[in-house]
């Protein structure tokens, strides 16, 4: 009875450990963020200005030079800027993801400091990383609208269900750097194999192209990707004024919270040998 009750009120537990701290997890995220352009000229601005150059890229390198062609027919023609609009409302996707994964198997080993200190609550890391990578998605969709807006006019109402594809992906990564962050303790070789992930999801997803265009005998492997699902209902809403899919938003948001709920129990239990192994 204790253990179902205690499984029960796992979810629970694990909301009000985070929201205890979540004035310690702000003033983290804001010295990560400061930190990274503490010595340049424009400062947090970058957290601007790196979409916005990254945007004009894609249009003319993909778009002008590659003639890459999306399936937005039902927009007017705009040239090479569809597909940079295509590429960028992935990416954004993609790289929240990526970044968050690819730093999380150092979140231990890199505040070796925080071990020591019995008080201090080491799965924050995890959410400071997520939350930090969450203000860059967050510019780069301010970006992202602003040409959205500027190339085919006011978004469908459908772009306000967006912010649920994002509450539906956020578990889901905060639970996978959880597993990551515990493992990179143990096994330094972590973050190497994560590059090579990282790099096979970028490819083996609808990032470059919709997922339509992937043979049926092979399309199987692509929804196989946990990026599929976010960066497709990402274009539907914001790009082809399409509503989300119920029953597929309710699974990948089902399969999101049960990742976060194992990403905390592993961490929780494996972080008793932390010390000894640092």
């Amino acid at each position: 009875m204790t253990f179902a009750f205690r499984t029960a009120t796992l979810p629970l537990r694990m909301l009000l450990r985070i929201w205890g701290n979540r004035f310690l997890i702000v003033q983290l995220i804001r010295t990560e963020l400061s930190s990274r352009y503490r010595a340049s000229f424009f400062g947090v601005l970058w957290t601007l200005i790196n979409p916005l150059v990254m945007m004009l890229i894609y249009t003319l390198v993909f778009g002008g030079v590659f003639q890459a062609k999306t399936p937005m027919s039902h927009r007017a023609a705009t040239g090479p800027a569809d597909f940079g609009v295509f590429l960028f409302t992935g990416l954004i996707v993609f790289s929240f993801f990526s970044e968050v994964i690819s730093r999380s198997p150092q979140l231990i080993l890199s505040n070796v400091n925080y071990v020591k200190k019995v008080v201090f609550p080491l799965e924050v890391l995890s959410v400071v990383a997520v939350g930090a990578a969450l203000v860059q998605a967050a510019m780069n969709m301010v970006v992202l609208l602003a040409f959205a807006v500027i190339l085919y006019g006011v978004p469908s109402a459908t772009a306000l269900l967006l912010p649920l594809v994002w509450l539906a992906l956020i578990p889901m990564v905060l639970g996978v750097s959880w597993f990551l962050a515990s493992v990179g303790v143990y096994l330094r070789d972590t973050s190497q194999v994560i590059g090579f992930i990282i790099t096979f999801m970028m490819f083996l997803g609808p990032l470059f192209y919709p997922v339509s265009a992937m043979p049926e005998e092979f399309r199987w492997l692509i929804m196989l990707n946990p990026l599929t699902y976010p960066i497709e209902a990402s274009r539907d809403v914001l790009l082809y004024g399409n509503p989300l899919d119920p029953a597929a938003f309710l699974m990948f948001g089902a399969i999101s919270g049960a990742v976060m709920l194992l990403g905390w129990v592993w961490f929780h239990r494996t972080r008793k040998g932390f010390a000894d192994v640092l």
